[in-house]
């Protein structure tokens, strides 16, 4: 495997539900182990995009892509790809947290235990938990349940939940955008912390967060017939001080949203 290679590359993408084209033509491709933000005004199909990386718009029956992503050089829309063990590579983390109605024990052992995980669980159950930074806040009551936990705690159960099964990508969908700053603060440090061992792709509609947190970031706007197309990508620090392109600097300052 090689680590200069894009784990993502997208051609020509575009998404339709029935008639409607949610996605028009996105060109990109996705650095291995780096943070990469979507970021754009709602509406543009940040989300959208988000989850064509691990099939989660094949959940919905209208819905259907043109053009090509390739995730390490193979067709991720293959028929023979078999689209939930994609989703056991590429690992989600949704908006709102959502913890199963069990303790925090069995929340993190659920995609083990799916996959037939031969190793030692309790280990594995250890090291996410240790990875999401949460096993000293509940190494003592892995048995409770974990709507216990405070929503911060629950985002990194979460977080835990999907690393666990050890996949090489973690999609996540405004993680922070349900927390308060302190536990917001503390998912940034955790992102930030798990890019030195996984490919991350984040929306987040807070430029401070895209800013801080991410290596590469990309700009959606959604044209006249509201579908969303990509205006540029680059790193982090170059959008964010001398954007390309006039819309993505309207944006990042503010003069349109």
């Amino acid at each position: 495997m090689n680590d200069d290679a894009p784990i993502f590359e997208v051609s020509s993408l575009s998404l339709y539900y029935d008639d409607f084209r949610a996605l028009k033509d996105i060109d990109m491709e996705i650095r291995r182990y780096a943070i990469t933000a979507l970021i754009g005004p709602s509406g543009c199909g940040k989300s959208t995009l988000l989850r064509c990386f691990n099939r989660m718009n094949d959940l919905i029956p209208t819905a259907r892509i043109e053009g090509r992503i390739l995730f390490e050089g193979s067709d991720l829309y293959h028929p023979d790809v078999d689209a939930t063990e994609i989703r056991s590579r590429i690992g989600m983390v949704f908006q709102r947290p959502n913890p199963f109605p069990k303790s925090i024990y069995d929340n993190v052992a659920f995609g083990l235990k799916i996959n037939g995980y031969r190793g030692d669980i309790d280990e594995a159950i250890e090291r996410s938990l240790r990875q999401a930074a949460l096993w000293d806040e509940v190494k003592d009551r892995l048995k409770d349940s974990a709507l216990e936990l405070s929503g911060g705690q629950q985002q990194r159960l979460c977080i835990a939940r999907a690393l666990a099964v050890e996949p090489e990508v973690i999609l996540m969908d405004e993680p922070a955008s349900a927390l308060d700053p302190i536990a917001t603060l503390a998912i940034e440090e955790l992102v930030r912390e798990l890019s030195e061992s996984y490919t991350i792709v984040i929306v987040t509609h807070n430029m401070q967060q895209a800013a801080r947190v991410s290596h590469e970031t990309a700009f959606l706007m959604a044209g006249e017939d509201r579908s969303g197309y990509l205006v540029e990508h680059g790193a982090t620090s170059q959008i964010f001080t001398t954007p390309k392109s006039e819309r993505t600097e309207a944006y990042i300052t503010g003069r349109f949203s």
